[in-house]
């Protein structure tokens, strides 16, 4: 650093032979000095500025969940769903249309096997469009060897689906008295779905 011309070291006098005033011995930063801090803080903001965005246009925004309408979405009547039914038919118990967030159209059903006897249990699928206009299975969302009646599926606006089931806390429970009654949703994490289970008094099914 350069020193001011004039001021002496603190040992020193003036030229004129005055005693220096008291105070630090350093000089003070001249104008050289200032204007190169001044240069770096520049650079420092056009740095921060080079490495945000080069241009102002938001990302783009998914799609809001929404229900679809029965003749925009995948047929559920129309898939090969993966139940082990023997010589029954499959029944699609309950089911709805929607975009799920994606964009894409999807139907989330429950089916069993149509038994001539007892209370088969559902399982629930999630659906999209296939070749030919044969659905597919996209996420199978419920077994039906957790052995549960479902009885009300929908979708919420945030997108989780939402569903009621009832079921049966052990073999010797009779199959037209279920004891067991829960509140169930379905939330996606990337690319599968998580569920939850509340239980909820009998009487809601």
């Amino acid at each position: 650093m350069e020193a001011a011309s004039g001021t002496a070291t603190a040992e020193g006098t003036t030229a004129g032979g005055a005693r220096p005033p008291a105070g630090p011995g350093h000089a003070r930063p001249g104008v050289k000095h200032w204007a190169v801090v001044a240069a770096g803080c520049v650079a420092v903001v056009a740095g921060a500025l080079a490495a945000g965005p080069a241009s102002g246009t938001p990302a783009p925004i998914r799609p809001a969940p929404r229900a679809l309408p029965a003749a925009e979405a995948p047929d559920p009547a129309k898939a090969e769903l993966p139940l082990d039914c023997g010589p029954f038919p499959v029944k699609i118990s309950v089911h709805f249309g929607a975009d799920l967030g994606d964009g894409k159209p999807g139907t989330v059903a429950a089916a069993h096997c149509d038994a001539e006897n007892g209370t088969p249990p559902d399982a629930v699928f999630l659906l999209g469009p296939g070749p030919d206009g044969r659905p597919v299975v996209l996420a199978t969302l419920l077994s039906e060897q957790e052995n549960l009646t479902v009885s009300r599926l929908a979708l919420r606006s945030d997108g989780v689906i939402t569903g009621h089931a009832q079921g049966y806390s052990s073999d010797d429970v009779p199959r037209f008295s279920p004891d067991v009654s829960l509140d169930l949703t379905w939330t996606r994490q990337g690319a599968r779905w998580t569920r939850t289970q509340t239980q909820a008094p009998p009487a809601q099914a």
